[in-house]
């Protein structure tokens, strides 16, 4: 199986920041490539589940190991410049879709290895905004999105869903339902700390997608 942990660390070496996600996608398939994990590695894998008639395409596709990864590169604003190399990145605030996207990715592992298109997957998210990471305030189950929420130390399993009573247009193209049939506790591991300007620290969150097998069965019916 893939040491995820290892891998990031030795990307942050070389690429402590990324440009944009194509860019944290490409960095790592290259990485992965030279360091010889699958040198058949491939970039926005097509994919057309069952059930479905829309093909879907996951970000890498590790062949050889027949391994699935979905990345998310969520931003805060940060200028910086890396030997040489000068990075502008963007504020994306929307925390709440943020948190959803990364769900929906290990919904979308878990179909692909029900129906063994890929016998294990991750999820991985890198930020530098630490309202994914950090503990919310007390009543945060009370927020619209308490139920998709991703800091250290919580466990998520089964449906979740922005709350009832979220405005109509704040969510839309994100009222499905997020399902997960696995059980997944979340923790947050440091990436990198470049420069001295605010939210220069990144850290992620890798969740693994176990083959079929291993899933909670008495949750086929989610």
């Amino acid at each position: 199986m893939l040491d995820v942990t290892k891998l990031m660390k030795r990307l942050a070496l070389d690429r402590p920041v990324f440009h944009s996600e194509a860019d944290f996608q490409h960095a790592l398939a290259w990485h992965i490539h030279q360091v010889r994990l699958d040198p058949r590695v491939r970039l926005e894998w097509p994919v057309k589940l069952r059930d479905s008639e829309k093909r879907i395409y996951v970000d890498l596709n590790l062949p050889s190991c027949e391994l699935a990864v979905e990345l998310k590169y969520r931003t805060r604003k940060l200028e910086l410049e890396h030997e040489g190399d000068q990075f502008d990145l963007r504020d994306q605030s929307a925390q709440d879709t943020g948190r959803y996207g990364f769900l929906k990715d290990i919904q979308r592992l878990e179909q692909l290895t029900e129906q063994k298109v890929a016998r294990a997957g991750f999820a991985i998210l890198l930020t530098n905004d630490p309202l994914y990471w950090e503990e919310p305030s007390s009543d945060w189950k009370k927020a619209i999105d308490g139920a998709l929420r991703i800091h250290g130390g919580r466990t998520i399993t089964g449906k979740m869903a922005f709350a009832a009573h979220a405005a109509p247009g704040a969510i839309k193209g994100f009222e499905d339902p997020i399902c997960l049939k696995g059980t997944y506790t979340l923790r947050w591991r440091e990436y990198s700390d470049p420069g001295d300007e605010a939210y220069r620290r990144f850290r992620y969150l890798a969740v693994q997608v176990a083959c079929p097998s291993a899933l909670d069965e008495a949750r086929k019916s989610c």
